[in-house]
């Protein structure tokens, strides 16, 4: 594995196993699917084809009674494309795409899921995991700036610059 700094992931597969271990954030896709260091100090390279979604969490044992929220129970307030994703296995995860499309890969798509208090803190989708992506939302749009509202200077205030 190349890089210094690597952070907690939880590989989940499509067959319902979980990896968990260690991914460098700049060079964990490779070509031919996700590079993990595992606990135990080995290196694993996880197919694209088997890979449901790669979690970069918080702890590798959430807290108990943590449930993870999967979709949004209102609009959310984060910048970025609001999606709606449905996997081959029909399970279904809401989060936010940054507004920025040059972040997404050929690999598949990082989001920020649903509750940012919980054990999960980006979530990488394959592709090749996703059966429907839709896209629910824009919220912050540049385009929808509010618009300032114009200030009334009073009469006696105008004067003083005279």
């Amino acid at each position: 594995m190349a890089g210094s700094t690597t952070k907690k992931v939880l590989v989940r597969r499509l067959d319902g196993q979980v990896l968990a271990g260690y991914a460098s954030p700049q060079t964990y896709l490779r070509a031919d699917g996700v590079e993990v260091l595992t606990r135990e100090g080995q290196a694993a390279l996880v197919p694209y084809q088997s890979v449901k979604a790669v979690y970069f969490v918080r702890e590798f044992e959430p807290e108990p009674g943590g449930e993870e929220k999967k979709l949004f129970q209102s609009r959310p307030k984060l910048e970025g494309l609001w999606v709606r994703m449905r996997f081959r296995d029909d399970d279904v995860l809401d989060g936010i795409l940054p507004n920025d499309l040059l972040q997404l890969t050929e690999q598949g798509l990082t989001i920020t899921p649903p509750d940012p208090y919980s054990n999960n803190q980006r979530i990488f989708v394959p592709r090749l995991a996703l059966k429907e992506l839709m896209v629910l939302g824009v919220i912050g749009s540049p385009l929808s700036k509010p618009r300032r509202k114009a200030r009334l200077v009073p009469k006696e205030q105008r004067k003083l610059f005279e």
